[in-house]
């Protein structure tokens, strides 16, 4: 069995022929681009180069203009604590010397303040020392000999058999022992 034609196939074969010229006039078109980019390829890699030297100028300027804002924020903050931290340090400091200073008035020791009054006060002294005229030196007061106790004469007796050439052998008196200051107890065994 044979087809028949359609009514519609002269316009399809229209419409082919059609879509053939078109894809034709596409792919010319994409050779002349082509062509035309190789003519003109130079002049278009030269203005990409510029362009991108140009972005790279822009961009390094903003970087630049933050890293500053950054640094000099930093800087700010930085300076900010370290007077609050230097603040901090002095009422410390300014706390412990006080607590130090009363403990020290605690047990008597005399301030910084009182040794330097003490130093002025020394210095006007040996000042006014020596303006004035030395004064002759007296004589010290002649001290007195404590007394001493009495000796207890010997009888005659004694006297008499002392002197002479019996007195080598004669035996010594006795004198009394102290006992009072010895100790009375016996040892311990």
């Amino acid at each position: 069995m044979a087809r028949k034609p359609s009514p519609d196939a002269p316009d399809s074969a229209a419409l082919k022929d059609h879509i053939r010229d078109s894809a034709n006039h596409i792919w010319l078109a994409g050779l002349g681009a082509f062509a035309k980019a190789q003519q003109e390829g130079g002049k278009v890699f030269e203005s990409l180069i510029k362009d991108g030297l140009h972005m790279q100028q822009q961009t390094q300027q903003v970087a630049e203009e933050k890293i500053a804002q950054a640094t000099h924020t930093m800087s700010t903050l930085a300076s900010q604590f370290t007077e609050r931290a230097g603040g901090s340090w002095d009422r410390l400091e300014t706390l412990f010397e006080q607590r130090v200073a009363k403990a020290m008035h605690r047990l008597g020791w005399p301030s910084a303040d009182d040794v330097a009054a003490l130093h002025a006060r020394i210095a006007a002294l040996e000042q006014a020392l020596a303006h004035t005229k030395p004064i002759k030196a007296t004589p010290a007061p002649v001290k007195r000999q404590a007394a001493q106790p009495p000796v207890a004469k010997r009888p005659a007796t004694q006297r008499a058999a002392t002197k002479g050439p019996a007195a080598k052998t004669a035996k010594p008196v006795a004198t009394p022992t102290r006992t009072a200051s010895r100790s009375t107890r016996s040892p311990k065994r």
